[in-house]
């Protein structure tokens, strides 16, 4: 077998539909793999990879305390145990599923850092509305925590990404301005000293 067989940089293999791993076992595969991703991953995701199951051998893994899994975006991510690593991950996978018009990133060949940074890009050419009203969109897309996951990506305060979508939601959008008339800061005196 080791002569014939031809492992891709992942380690793995293939011969008639029958998938091998030079990490021997599907636990030591999972458990290789999770430690070496830059984002840990969902079961789904790593079945893809693995072309097998995999939701057994990661439970299985996680009470053994060989894997760590948190919940991200309402789904188990398994990750590395090792707490750098794991705070890498998590980090990692927190900055792709905030990435809020894109639904996988993956497909777009571009680093997570460079999505965001476009995104960034695009939010500060808006206007005062229709930034509140872009972080409520996005918000409303997230659902539950929305709120503090856009305003933590966009450096907002929650309460405005709230307001954003709660305007969407009752359609209470102004079309000529940006702010309300009498909105805004209120003019102060200058005082010059005397």
């Amino acid at each position: 077998m080791r002569e014939i067989a031809r492992f891709d940089d992942q380690g793995l293999w293939s011969q008639a539909e029958a998938w091998f791993s030079r990490f021997g076992t599907l636990l030591a595969t999972a458990v290789a793999f999770l430690d070496r991703s830059s984002r840990g991953y969902f079961a789904d995701e790593l079945a893809l990879v693995l072309h097998v199951e995999v939701q057994d051998a990661l439970h299985q893994l996680t009470q053994q305390g060989r894997v760590s899994r948190q919940i991200v975006s309402g789904r188990y991510l398994y990750t590395a145990t090792d707490p750098s690593a794991q705070k890498r991950q998590l980090l990692a996978r927190r900055t792709v599923e905030l990435l809020p018009t894109v639904a996988n990133v993956s497909v777009l060949e571009v680093a997570p850092e460079e999505v965001k940074a476009a995104i960034l890009l695009f939010y500060s050419l808006l206007d005062e509305q229709q930034r509140r009203l872009y972080a409520g969109l996005e918000s409303l897309k997230l659902g539950r925590g929305g709120d503090r996951q856009l305003a933590d990506f966009l450096d907002l305060d929650p309460h405005t990404v709230a307001r954003g979508r709660q305007q969407l939601l009752a359609q209470d959008v102004e079309v000529d301005r940006a702010r309300r008339a009498g909105a805004g800061r209120k003019p102060v005196e200058k005082k010059r000293p005397k």
